[in-house]
């Protein structure tokens, strides 16, 4: 499933994350990936462990703890603090899978990718090219989004970032390893939740939209990992 999710941060947000990254030392992009994206990727990264990478990945995160639909859609159980990429001058990503495994920073403790995110810190027009290109199982989708908007998909799906041919491609990017590791199973509920809602919109706590209600957490129930 991939999901565009609107306004995760707000136009006052995107500003001052995008003047601070102006002033950023930036790092190659390389030093986060293994032997294969190694041979794939030409771009610019914020160090993982800089203070200023901290800083905006909590305002990333608080924004997602605040967002119904990103919730819904990814259900997290742990989401890997953001990191933050620039691309332009020809840089671009090749055809690629994210690492099943990633280590939370700091931890020790391993996490499965499950849903991959990236949320746009640039808005179209500042640039040309530099398409997010998802292939999955229904065909190839290029996702070029506005500044502040997210798009999340499942971590399995080979993707790739065209190269940036003018203006700069600024984003956040990170993974979540959700409560429900199978995307089937995860679109299922999500598509249940957004019905139930809308149904609870027209016609309230009815029976029928209990039931339902209890449907899905039964569901959850059971096909959750905590």
């Amino acid at each position: 499933m991939m999901l565009h999710i609107p306004n995760v941060l707000s136009p006052e947000q995107v500003a001052k994350m995008r003047a601070k990254l102006a002033e950023a030392d930036w790092t190659d992009g390389r030093a986060t990936v293994g032997a294969q994206g190694a041979m794939v990727k030409l771009n610019r990264q914020l160090p993982e462990h800089s203070p200023l990478s901290l800083e905006l990945g909590q305002i990333v995160l608080a924004a997602l703890a605040k967002n119904s639909l990103f919730f819904a859609a990814a259900l997290p159980r742990t989401t890997i603090p953001p990191l933050f990429n620039s691309y332009e001058g020809g840089q671009h990503y090749g055809l690629h899978v994210d690492g099943a495994v990633r280590k939370l920073p700091g931890s020790g403790v391993s996490l499965r990718t499950d849903v991959s995110s990236t949320l746009f810190l640039s808005d179209p027009d500042e640039y040309e090219g530099g398409e997010l290109v998802v292939v999955d199982t229904y065909g190839t989708h290029e996702v070029k989004l506005p500044a502040g908007d997210l798009i999340v998909y499942p971590s399995t799906s080979l993707h790739q970032v065209l190269p940036v041919t003018r203006g700069a491609r600024v984003c956040s990017f990170f993974w979540t390893q959700s409560m429900v590791r199978d995307d089937a199973q995860r679109s299922m509920l999500f598509e249940l939740d957004q019905n139930i809602h809308k149904l609870r919109n027209r016609l309230g706590d009815c029976d029928e939209v209990i039931g339902l209600t209890g449907h899905y957490h039964n569901l959850l129930r059971q096909w959750a990992e905590l």
